[in-house]
């Protein structure tokens, strides 16, 4: 039998074959794969099948043989990740606002590789997601690994930090680029942010990094290791709403029974929670950064929450009021 013309490509068009046209509900018998084969330009007789499916074994690919009736039938079990897994994958980038349209397409598009053509045809769908603005900032991968190579390699990093107009457009905050010591990133309000020492303030501070622009990784090495030894991420984010930064205060708050998993959800399970002398009322002290993403929160949650101190956030919360209820007099 004469050999086809891609001999040398046998066992990658073969793994081809079994990872793309194979899967636990879809397999193919011995003369379908030399058929297929034969689409490639390959030829291949039925014993060096069995070694080379023996080979993709010993490469790592799951591949089955199973007698099914009078016919014998191939297919691939476990793969690197299972069509459950892929399709939760699917969901958090196509409703992520952090990563732009063509990004999303393009991840989505590789993520499928790793499926049958059965299950990458379940892939092919559509989150919908009430309300959706995808980034448009295509360089923030890229501003992402900057990042970690500047944390990796102990540097700071040098970038301008940018806002939007009334005209639509970006443009700087401020004329001098920032200069901080980058330690950690963190996603937060559907958010990407860098977790970062500013020298100059003697403060630990967040930017968004879709507003990041123009990032150098610097020679000198990166301060603040003792502040951010002391800086609890988890807390620092319930803590600011929104990633709203504003002056740490205790608050104490009263809300009725029945929104106790709201302020579980925000706060975590380890606030403590105490009986309000209200009857079916419950109360909490929590450290909250005050700002208007926190009194806009408590207005959100209506009269089934009240602020019971301390008095200068009480009274302040009164004034944003007394403030909203003029302009709409």
């Amino acid at each position: 039998m004469p050999k086809g013309t891609n001999q040398k490509l046998k066992l990658y068009y073969l793994s081809k074959i079994m990872t793309e046209k194979t899967d636990d509900d879809h397999m193919i018998t011995m003369p379908e794969i030399k058929d297929a084969l034969e689409a490639y330009g390959v030829t291949a007789d039925r014993k060096s099948l069995y070694d080379d499916l023996e080979a993709l074994r010993v490469l790592g690919i799951d591949v089955i043989g199973e007698k099914v009736g009078r016919n014998f039938y191939y297919h691939v079990g476990k793969k690197q990740f299972e069509i459950a897994e892929l399709k939760l994958l699917v969901d958090a980038i196509q409703s992520s606002k952090f990563i732009t349209e063509k990004k999303s397409n393009d991840l989505i598009r590789k993520l499928t590789s790793l499926a049958s053509n059965y299950e990458a045809a379940q892939l092919k769908r559509q989150v919908v997601v009430q309300g959706r603005v995808k980034n448009m900032n295509e360089s923030i991968y890229y501003y992402v690994d900057d990042v970690h190579k500047a944390i990796a390699e102990n540097k700071k990093i040098l970038f301008e930090y940018m806002k939007w107009n009334t005209e639509k457009k970006m443009e700087r905050r401020r004329e001098q680029p920032y200069v901080v010591s980058p330690w950690a990133l963190t996603w937060d309000d559907e958010n990407y942010y860098l977790i970062a020492y500013d020298e100059a303030a003697d403060s630990i501070k967040h930017f968004r990094v879709d507003k990041l622009k123009s990032i150098r990784v610097l020679t000198e090495s990166r301060t603040g290791k003792e502040k951010f030894k002391e800086f609890n991420l988890a807390k620092y984010s319930r803590m600011n709403f929104g990633m709203f930064g504003g002056e740490a205060v205790n608050v104490k708050i009263a809300f009725s029974d029945d929104l106790v998993g709201v302020f579980i959800d925000h706060f975590g399970r380890d606030v403590m929670i105490h009986p309000s002398k209200k009857p079916g009322w419950s109360e909490i002290n929590v450290d909250v950064a005050i700002s208007d993403q926190f009194f806009g929160w408590i207005f959100a949650l209506g009269s089934k929450v009240k602020i019971m101190g301390p008095k200068d956030v009480v009274e302040k919360f009164k004034n944003e009021l007394k403030d909203m209820s003029e302009m709409y007099s």
